[in-house]
């Protein structure tokens, strides 16, 4: 089998960690490299948590530090979704592995130069990194085959109603990504508001004494609470969709758009305007935008990933 060369930049928080868990049981996909980003918490807490998660899955793959925050917005965390360590206030066991000191920018050029223009990078935290990355390596446009992101929503936002916190975390970042001509896969809310586990297949998971699925189960409480106080149907694997949709695309359905970013609204910053259902088109239309997906076979997915740890 031909894998796929992926790398993965993450501000590691509790859906990143389900989406990184799944990493580890595709075959299909060789992780080169994991890079941390400020996000859902601060660096030095998402740092350790990929680390930390990777020792977890039984996973050696180098961990790469990156942003400690935005290029030119205040940093703005989660802890109501994922705690003030970025994991739900689960202590896990620290990492043995060596402490990386290359930054994430550069430890993701190696790998693309490396890799000769086949390598896929699932992002699913603000885009500083990939941002930076392109800024600082100007023919690293040319390196990357896709880049397979969790942010943004056609419709509607989470954070503001116009726009998803990953993308109003870092909205400057995001427009360069979104600008750079590399391909993009855009899973936003539009379809991982639909990939979610009911509480009832939340606690199904925790039923079985296994160390994966006690992490899923404990560390996700603060999450369920704050999507029924919300009257979310329940918990979102968010950042899973982007590595199912690159193992499994089947799964899904969307369509070809335009992608901007507004960066300088006050009411709309961080939202991803598409030429989905408007009369104007962009010129630039290299962005596939992902509307929909079968619900029932990503979780049955999800659920085989995690009970085989």
């Amino acid at each position: 089998m031909n894998k796929i060369p992926i790398w993965f930049d993450t501000d590691l928080g509790v859906d990143d960690a389900v989406a990184l868990l799944s990493i580890g049981k595709l075959p299909q996909l060789e992780l080169l490299g994991i890079s941390a980003v400020a996000g859902n918490a601060e660096l030095h807490h998402t740092f350790e948590n990929a680390r930390n998660v990777c020792r977890l899955a039984g996973l050696n793959v180098p961990v790469y530090p990156g942003a400690e925050h935005p290029l030119f917005v205040p940093l703005r965390t989660a802890p109501l979704v994922h705690g003030e360590n970025g994991v739900g206030e689960v202590e896990l066991s620290p990492s043995e592995a060596p402490r990386e000191t290359t930054l994430a920018w550069d430890a993701l050029y190696k790998a693309a130069k490396a890799a000769r223009g086949e390598l896929q990078v699932i992002a699913v935290g603000p885009l500083t990194n990939l941002a930076t990355a392109l800024g600082k390596y100007p023919d690293l446009k040319t390196l990357l085959k896709r880049i397979l992101l969790m942010g943004g929503a056609a419709q509607g936002g989470n954070v503001t109603p116009a726009a998803e916190f990953n993308i109003y975390g870092d909205p400057h970042a995001a427009q360069m990504v979104f600008k750079s001509g590399v391909p993009v896969v855009m899973c936003g809310l539009d379809v991982t508001l639909k990939a979610y586990l009911t509480p009832e297949e939340v606690d199904e998971i925790g039923s079985h004494d296994t160390p994966v699925c006690r992490f899923v189960h404990q560390s996700n409480q603060l999450a369920l609470a704050f999507n029924e106080r919300i009257s979310a149907p329940g918990l979102c694997c968010h950042d899973t969709c982007p590595v199912l949709f690159l193992a499994c695309p089947e799964l899904f359905s969307g369509e070809e758009a335009g992608v901007y970013v507004e960066t300088r609204g006050e009411v709309t910053l961080g939202k991803t305007v598409t030429d989905l259902w408007s009369d104007k088109q962009f010129a630039d239309r290299h962005v596939f935008v992902v509307l929909d997906v079968d619900r029932e076979k990503f979780i049955a997915k999800v659920r085989e990933f995690l009970l085989s740890y």
